[in-house]
């Protein structure tokens, strides 16, 4: 995004007369002045609005929005609210000003500049491991989610996490899609909905043609940057017209333009968005462990042991492979049919199976995931999100039917609805 370099520039100054604050009246019992009241944006953001919008590095003066509110065709403004790749200073955006912006009708586009992809030359970059990059796209989601309460920007608004362009390939690829999936996943539980900005040659393109992978969670809306000079919210070759269509496209279409509107000259990227309001999902999250009561069910050659110290609870089970079924289920009683993101959480082990089968029972059939149960341990691996079936049963499996070599382990898994 040009923004990220380019300071608001500023050609005409509009004087704005500053008029003195009225007095607040003493709450009973006190003297001096009342606190006053939080700013707050009127709605969520950018909420429901199909139009044009500009973004610039520097979020604009008073004097400089009123100017272009009254003259220019735009209706919508990006501002950097947070993250460590911000260059630019913001001594405009306070509470006050993002609330003064949303009663005067403009619609905010609230952008999180951080982490960028491990294979791209902007810092600072995520890890190339894509759990530790899922890792970081929940603490960019936690520091996007401060950020917006801070300034006002309530839940229901949509945060847009700008990772600008990369040579993708499969193990970067792999790292931005886990990070995405961190910053969904985090944003949903904080009330907020989940956006992003990508080039499109670049991540919209990986974002799209992961549209239907299971191993990660899906994006409320997309940011397509493609200066095609054309205000609409098309994708081109990047992005299938299938894909994020349901009001849940912005477009970036030039960059880098000088516009001056009531005698206001700012450099901009032009934007047109199509998007609506959402709700993000429920949460909703069950825990199941090898000794939760009605949890856990499996053979007698499955044994109990507790010699690692990255178990899950007390012990966890373990048995030899063979080449036959025999699996060790966890069962769980799920509250409607719908996507949940599916973890496992083992102790790692150089004696333990490096193809561990685990088995996931969809609305369609069971789906295997292999697990590499030698690293990675004590902690949630996430095995990807599916679709499974409302009620009691059993929803998760680890199979003895390994190719691998070493002890399957069976501890814990966490399905959370998305």
């Amino acid at each position: 995004m040009r923004a990220i370099t380019t300071a608001l520039t500023l050609l005409a100054v509009v004087a704005a007369a500053t008029l003195p604050a009225p007095a607040v009246p003493a709450r009973a019992g006190t003297t001096g002045t009342a606190e006053p009241a939080v700013a707050a944006a009127v709605g969520p953001q950018p909420g429901t609005f199909t139009g044009k919008g500009f973004d610039t590095c520097t979020a604009p003066s008073q004097a400089a929005m009123d100017a272009w509110l009254a003259a220019s065709p735009y209706r919508a403004v990006g501002v950097y609210i947070s993250g460590g790749s911000r260059t630019c200073a913001q001594p405009n955006l306070t509470a006050t000003w993002v609330a003064d912006q949303t009663r005067k009708g403009w619609r905010l586009i609230p952008i999180e500049l951080g982490y960028q992809a491990p294979c791209g030359t902007r810092t600072p970059k995520m890890s190339a491991d894509p759990a530790t990059a899922r890792g970081q796209g929940r603490t960019a989601a936690d520091s996007a989610a401060a950020a917006a309460t801070a300034l006002g920007i309530g839940a229901g608004s949509t945060l847009y996490n700008d990772i600008e362009q990369y040579p993708s390939n499969a193990s970067c690829r792999a790292a931005v899609l886990s990070f995405l999936s961190g910053w969904v996943e985090r944003l949903h539980t904080r009330g907020y909905l989940a956006g992003m900005y990508f080039s499109g040659s670049s991540g919209i393109t990986d974002v799209c043609a992961a549209y239907d992978d299971t191993r990660y969670l899906r994006l409320d809306q997309i940011w397509i940057a493609w200066w095609n000079g054309v205000a609409d919210t098309d994708g081109g070759t990047y992005c299938a017209d299938d894909r994020y269509a349901d009001q849940q496209r912005l477009h970036q279409y030039a960059g880098d333009v000088t516009e001056t509107w009531g005698g206001v000259t700012m450099k901009i990227d032009r934007n047109y968005l199509d998007v609506r309001a959402g709700t993000p999902p429920a949460s909703w999250s069950v825990t199941v462990d090898n000794a939760t009561s009605g949890g856990f069910s499996a053979g007698a050659a499955w044994g109990a042991s507790a010699y690692s110290g990255q178990r899950y609870g007390a012990d966890y089970r373990f048995a030899t492979p063979v080449a036959a079924s025999d699996v060790a289920w966890f069962r769980a009683s799920l509250p409607a049919t719908g996507s949940y993101e599916v973890s496992v959480w083992y102790p790692a082990d150089p004696g333990y199976n490096d193809r561990t089968p685990y088995l996931v029972a969809t609305t369609t059939g069971n789906r295997s995931v292999a697990v590499d149960q030698r690293a990675g341990g004590g902690r949630w691996v996430s095995l990807g999100v599916f679709t499974l079936a409302a009620g009691a049963g059993d929803k998760v499996g680890v199979s003895r039917w390994s190719a691998g070599t070493g002890y399957v382990v069976a501890d814990a898994v966490r399905i959370t609805r998305v």
